[in-house]
């Protein structure tokens, strides 16, 4: 059963990876291809929360942390240390991933809405620190650098390198380097969805004392989806600083937290594919609401309350439900109905 399913998600994974791979040979426009790019990494983001909250039922708000982490650590890795970017792309993504291990240590004792507000005050805490550091770590073409970027964060350092190579299609090499990013992390989630950790994962979060009793202990597989979701998240972000050769402090921002929210309610919390959908329907209403300003973040806002209102279980939850009831059989509907009009 557990091979079928991952097969078949895998079957899906590889389609998706191929349709975005011939994107570049029908789309020429550089805003178009730095749309899809953007779509890329918060998919990811997207994915991998959803991994964390909708399968293994941790509601964490420090996602956006371990992006951040990502970011932050190639900028200071090539501005800083000197390293060579692609070098300093897996070290940012494991030190995300041992950032959430002390973290998880630390808030995986509690459950529910505890480990949410103390996630959240760990983050915020982390961006506060950053914000108000001031003081001189090193100085970078006759400008002061601190350690962590200050309220200005880091900017203009090394990216992938295809500008002169590719000179006016460097943003093709850009694009075909976080899709590979994008592909590896699909992957690793359908592997991780469907396969044995998957299944613990869900019977944690279904029924915590029927999964102990099965030998399934809740804070050792926790803080496994808690590393997982955030070294596949740090590596989000960490090509996302590659790519705009930026990271700084508006990446914790609320209303970024917002954003990636809405891709997984709006998508489906706990399904597969439905934060990939939710990331693109959210993609395009942005677009079309960047003109209302500050008044977008109502748009996300107003989002996520109707869809938790009328469709609690997302655009995948929606089209399963429809599914189920298009493929019952005719007699079966018309005897349910006469059933409930009985009742």
């Amino acid at each position: 059963m557990l091979a079928g399913e991952l097969n078949k998600h895998l079957a899906i994974a590889l389609v998706i990876a191929v349709g975005f791979a011939a994107v570049p040979l029908f789309v020429g426009e550089r805003y178009l291809l730095g749309e899809v790019i953007v779509f890329f990494i918060w998919a990811m983001v997207a994915m991998n929360w959803n991994l964390l909250m909708g399968h293994a039922g941790v509601f964490s708000l420090a996602q956006l942390l371990f992006f951040a982490c990502g970011a932050y650590g190639v900028a200071m890795g090539t501005q800083l240390a000197g390293l060579s970017i692609w070098l300093a792309i897996p070290l940012a993504a494991f030190a995300a991933m041992v950032l959430a291990l002390l973290i998880g240590l630390a808030c995986l004792r509690l459950t529910g809405a505890y480990v949410a507000l103390l996630t959240f005050a760990i983050a915020e805490m982390v961006r506060i620190l950053i914000v108000t550091d001031t003081h001189c770590f090193a100085l970078i073409q006759n400008n002061c650098q601190q350690l962590f970027g200050g309220s200005t964060g880091f900017s203009r350092f090394s990216d992938f390198g295809f500008r002169p190579i590719l000179r006016g299609d460097w943003i093709v090499g850009h694009y075909y380097v976080v899709w590979a990013v994008f592909v590896l992390s699909l992957v690793a989630l359908v592997v991780i969805i469907h396969g044995r950790l998957g299944l613990a994962f869900r019977a944690i979060r279904d029924n915590v004392g029927y999964a102990s009793s099965r030998g399934i202990d809740r804070q050792r597989y926790q803080l496994i989806a808690f590393a997982s979701s955030a070294l596949l998240t740090g590596l989000a972000g960490a090509v996302y600083a590659g790519h705009f050769r930026f990271a700084g402090p508006s990446l914790f921002e609320f209303s970024t937290l917002m954003f990636v929210l809405a891709m997984v309610i709006v998508g489906g919390l706990g399904s597969t594919w439905g934060p990939l959908v939710g990331a693109g329907v959210m993609m395009i209403v942005v677009e079309f609401a960047k003109e209302l300003g500050d008044a977008r973040s109502i748009v996300l806002g107003l989002s996520i309350v109707l869809f938790v209102v009328f469709l609690p279980k997302g655009i995948a939850g929606g089209v399963g439900g429809l599914r189920a009831i298009i493929s019952r059989p005719a007699g079966q509907n018309r005897s349910t109905t006469a059933t409930d009009t009985h009742q």
